[in-house]
């Protein structure tokens, strides 16, 4: 079997070419690869009809937020336009065709996890995107896989944890934003579970079809930070911010060219139920990543 993998060097991409490596001979593209620019609509059609892959693994992605309000374009043909042109290949060959999605798909209003049913309501260009490639995935109407995600980070490269803990080293005070919840999600975890749900899709094609892939649990981003900073410190590394000067601020108090969603709550019980997989406390994936950077 050959699986081909767009984005190798991003987040996810790196881990999902550990995972996907035991499930067959795996093609590993960036953008700066032949035929692996999304930018590029023709090359890359050239270079996944020529690979004729089994499975095609999407984790390339536009995923400058704010940026993406000033480049609307570009934003749409990485994250909808291009999925659209893989989406068509996958159908003629055959092929299974994994795809990340965000919850940036919701507006986030109310307090309750959204299932995959929720209907979509984007704020930003970039999940504008991410909800046209959903449906346009759907209608086209090949095998998939499409993995709906939040708050993603990874030992490898910047993240979340990474700039609370070099800030707490130097600041006084620091002042996180309370009023956003979701589930911090491992790219480790999401590749994990990626190669499971492949092996068990291509056994039964039934399986086919959108699931909100999240680690357990919920938290807000500064009690995401509060974790993150008390674990560094009760380990001994040099914490500057006194646990009561980690602040709590709504959303309105820092502003963003493109607007996020307050709830980032996503049900994974489909997941769970269709393929017998236990979802791990955020907490756990952030402290084995901890351990790794720290």
């Amino acid at each position: 079997m050959k699986i081909l993998l767009l984005g190798k060097n991003g987040q996810l991409g790196w881990e999902l070419q550990r995972a996907l490596a035991p499930l067959g001979e795996l093609v590993a593209l960036d953008r700066h690869d032949p035929g692996g620019d999304l930018a590029d609509t023709e090359s890359l059609f050239a270079r996944v009809t020529r690979e004729a892959p089994q499975v095609i693994v999407n984790a390339a992605a536009y995923t400058a937020v704010d940026k993406a309000e000033s480049e609307p374009r570009l934003a749409q043909q990485i994250n909808a336009a291009a999925v659209a042109a893989l989406a068509s290949i996958a159908k003629d060959l055959g092929a299974l065709l994994v795809h990340y999605s965000s919850d940036y798909v919701f507006d986030g209003s109310g307090d309750q996890p959204r299932d995959e049913n929720a209907p979509l309501a984007p704020l930003s260009v970039y999940g504008a995107g991410k909800a046209a490639a959903e449906v346009v995935i759907r209608d086209i109407g090949c095998q998939h896989l499409i993995l709906r995600t939040s708050w993603v980070y990874a030992a490898r490269g910047g993240n979340f944890a990474k700039t609370m803990l070099r800030l707490a080293a130097e600041r006084d005070q620091l002042k996180v934003i309370a009023d956003q919840i979701g589930a911090p999600t491992g790219a480790d975890l999401l590749a994990d579970l990626s190669a499971h749900m492949i092996r068990a899709t291509l056994a039964d094609p039934s399986l086919s079809g959108l699931y909100n892939t999240v680690a357990a649990g919920e938290t807000s981003w500064h009690a995401y930070a509060c974790h993150v900073i008390e674990w560094a410190r009760a380990k001994g590394h040099a914490i500057k911010v006194a646990p009561d000067q980690i602040l709590a601020i709504p959303t309105s108090d820092y502003p963003t060219p493109a607007r996020r969603p307050l709830n980032s709550r996503l049900s994974t019980a489909k997941l769970q139920a269709a393929f017998g997989l236990r979802l791990p406390p955020w907490q756990q994936g952030v402290e084995r990543m901890l351990n790794e950077i720290l």
